[in-house]
C-alpha cells in the first residue's frame, strides 16, 4: 500500500481554486448504540480530547464507558434527531451552502467550501479530498469553534495535518484560529438575543453557556476559559447587561476531575432555588445546534431550573444559519483570504492564460 493517497485527475488549462474547509466537531451516523459507540471510540480516543495515561484510559475506554454510555447517549441522540438526519450536520452542510451563496456576492475568482468532521462522517479527510478534486491549491481551514481550545480547534487541525501528511501534492494552507471577539460575530450573538427579546420579553438573567473543560487545561496554558469569559463580556457590553444581568458558566462535565466553573446545571438550580422566575440560556460556543444544546440545555437544564422553583426557561437557538451569521462567517473567511480571492477578477483573462499555459504544457510533451 502506497504511504501517499491517489491525487485527484489533473488536465492542464484548469483554473485553479481557493477553498474554504468548515470544520466541526462530529456526530453519529445515526442514533443508535452501534453508530453512536463507533463515534464516541473515535472521539475519546483522541489525546487532544482526554489525556489521561494511554493504557489506563484504554482500559476504561473498552471495558467500562464504550459498554455503558453509547446505549444511553443513542437515548439522547433519538430525542433531537431529524427527518434529515443529525441537527449538527444539517446546519453545518446549510451553512456550507449559504457562505457559498455569501462570498458569491463579494468575491469574483473561483472558491469552494466544503464541512468535514474530527470526528465521524463527513470526515475532515474527505472535505480535504473534495477540495483537492475541484483543484483547489489553497485551502482556508476554519474551525466552527469560536473559542480556540486544544480539544477542538487544534484536533481539527491535527485532522488537517495528518490528511496532508499523505498528500503528494500539498496546496497551500491557511487557518483560522479564533474569532471569540470579531465584532461580526458578537453582533450576530446580540442580534440573535434581541429579536428573540423583542419576541418572548427580557429575562431576570442571561445565562452564556460554553463547553466545558477540565481545569488543568486551564493550568497548563490553554487559553479557552480566557477567550469564554472575553466573549461573554463582549456580549454583555453589546446588549447592555450589567454583570448582575448575565453569568458565563460551563456545560457538559465528564469523568470525576474539576472542570471550568460555576458549572451550567447546578447554577440554573440555584437560581430557581433563589427565586429568580425567568431565565434565557445561549450556548455561544456553538456555531450550531446540536446534543449538547438541544439535549443537555434546551431538556435537561431547562428541567432542572423549572424544578428548582423557575417559571420561564428558554433556550436561544444556535447561531446555525441566520443571515447575520454567515454574513459574520464571511468577514471572517474574508480577513484571512486577503490576496488569495479578488473581487475583481477577470474570468476570460485568467482562462486565457490557464489555456496558454496548457498550449505551452502540450508543446513540452508533458499533456495531450
Amino acid at each position: 500500500m502506497s504511504f501517499y493517497t491517489p491525487e485527484p485527475p489533473y488536465t492542464h488549462g484548469t483554473l485553479p481554486k481557493v477553498g474554504i474547509l468548515l470544520a466541526n466537531l462530529g456526530t453519529p451516523d445515526a442514533p443508535t448504540p452501534s453508530a453512536v459507540r463507533r463515534y464516541l471510540k473515535q472521539f475519546l480516543s483522541d489525546r487532544r480530547v482526554v489525556e489521561i495515561p494511554r493504557f489506563i484510559w484504554w482500559c476504561i475506554l473498552n471495558l467500562i464507558i464504550l459498554n455503558v454510555r453509547p446505549r444511553k447517549s443513542a437515548a439522547k441522540y433519538a430525542l433531537i434527531w431529524t427527518a434529515q438526519g443529525s441537527p449538527l450536520l444539517v446546519h453545518t452542510q446549510a451553512q456550507v451552502k449559504a457562505l457559498q451563496g455569501e462570498l458569491a456576492n463579494r468575491i469574483q475568482s473561483p472558491f469552494a467550501v466544503e464541512c468535514g468532521m474530527s470526528y465521524g462522517n463527513p470526515s475532515i479527510a474527505s472535505a480535504m479530498a473534495k477540495l483537492k478534486a475541484q483543484n483547489c491549491t489553497k485551502i482556508l481551514v476554519m474551525p466552527m469553534y469560536p473559542q480556540y481550545a486544544a480539544s477542538s480547534t487544534a484536533s481539527a487541525f491535527d485532522a488537517v495535518w495528518n490528511t496532508l501528511l499523505h498528500s503528494r501534492n500539498m496546496p497551500e494552507i491557511r487557518t483560522v484560529r479564533s474569532y471569540h471577539d470579531h465584532p461580526s460575530y458578537i453582533a450576530a450573538l446580540a442580534e440573535s438575543v434581541r429579536q428573540h427579546w423583542a419576541a418572548n420579553g427580557q429575562p431576570e438573567k442571561l445565562l452564556m453557556s460554553f463547553h466545558g473543560v477540565p481545569k488543568y487545561t486551564l493550568v497548563k496554558g490553554d487559553p479557552y476559559h480566557c477567550l469564554c469569559q472575553k466573549t461573554g463580556r463582549l456580549l454583555a457590553e453589546k446588549l447592555g447587561l450589567s454583570k448582575e444581568q448575565y453569568l458565563v458558566t460551563f456545560q457538559s462535565r465528564f469523568g470525576a476531575a474539576e472542570w471550568l466553573q460555576p458549572y451550567t446545571a447546578p447554577t440554573l438550580a440555584a437560581w430557581g432555588k433563589a427565586g429568580i422566575k425567568k431565565v434565557d440560556v445561549i450556548c455561544p460556543g456553538f456555531a450550531a445546534d446540536c446534543l449538547e444544546t438541544l439535549e443537555e440545555i434546551a431538556m435537561e437544564c431547562k428541567a432542572e431550573f423549572l424544578n428548582a422553583g423557575g417559571t420561564v426557561f428558554n433556550y436561544i437557538p444556535a447561531l446555525n444559519e441566520r443571515q447575520e451569521w454567515i454574513a459574520a462567517l464571511a468577514d471572517i473567511a474574508g480577513d484571512h483570504l486577503q490576496g488569495w480571492v479578488s473581487a475583481e477578477w477577470d474570468a476570460s483573462a485568467a482562462q486565457l492564460e490557464a489555456n496558454k499555459s496548457r498550449e505551452l504544457a502540450i508543446a513540452m510533451g508533458s499533456a495531450t
